[in-house]
């Protein structure tokens, strides 16, 4: 049976843009308060109704560099021009704390996280199809048809990466993607692994008898 590093279960959940994953990432967060969301560093400016420390620590390009160059983040990675950070302290202290801690990144961050984190159970969430991507991505009226396109274009290719994920979830029905996603988180924190270690006084109790 593998060792655990850590007290606190990391979850890591990825997606194309317009597949839903922050949609889902809430209502999860909502459904299970056990859940902390790691709040990740970006370059952009906040949009609309997202505020500094809940939503990102929005900060310019310098300080970002110099985060970097300082080996604060465990993973980092551009979008769109813009770049994006997950604190390494921040993760470690609550993982070792005992307290489970989901990250919502690219693919690429994914692979950079389990890298340093192997033990973390990463989701994959797949739009129904292409055309619905597309019809969301249009829906949400925030892109160019030129910006879409390129979200689209980026969506093949992170899809092309989804193999490397513990779990993928089709988002065709919100509702019926949000049971997967809390089955999932569930099922995890049930493992025998993590139950010996978690119950370690119950198990010692049936010993002594």
């Amino acid at each position: 049976m593998t060792p655990l590093s850590s007290e606190g279960v990391l979850y890591i959940v990825s997606a194309p843009s317009g597949a839903g994953k922050t949609s889902l990432v809430k209502a999860l967060l909502k459904t299970d308060p056990g859940i902390r969301l790691s709040v990740s560093y970006t370059t952009r400016p906040p949009r609309p109704g997202e505020t500094d420390g809940r939503d990102y620590h929005f900060v310019n390009h310098e300080r970002f560099e110099i985060m970097l160059a300082e080996g604060e983040f465990l993973e980092h990675a551009e979008v769109y021009g813009n770049f994006y950070g997950t604190s390494k302290g921040s993760i470690g202290r609550d993982l070792n704390a005992g307290r489970d801690v989901l990250l919502e990144i690219d693919w690429q961050g994914a692979e950079q996280v389990r890298q340093h984190f192997p033990q973390s159970a990463s989701i994959f969430i797949l739009p129904p199809s292409f055309n619905a991507l597309r019809t969301r991505l249009a829906g949400r009226g925030q892109d160019s048809d030129e910006v879409i396109e390129r979200r689209l274009a980026a969506a093949a290719h992170d899809v092309a990466h989804a193999d490397a994920f513990d779990y993928i979830i089709v988002n065709d029905d919100f509702d019926h993607a949000l049971q997967d996603l809390v089955a999932i988180t569930r099922s995890i924190r049930l493992e025998a692994a993590r139950q010996l270690k978690r119950h370690t006084a119950l198990f010692e109790e049936f010993r002594r008898i």
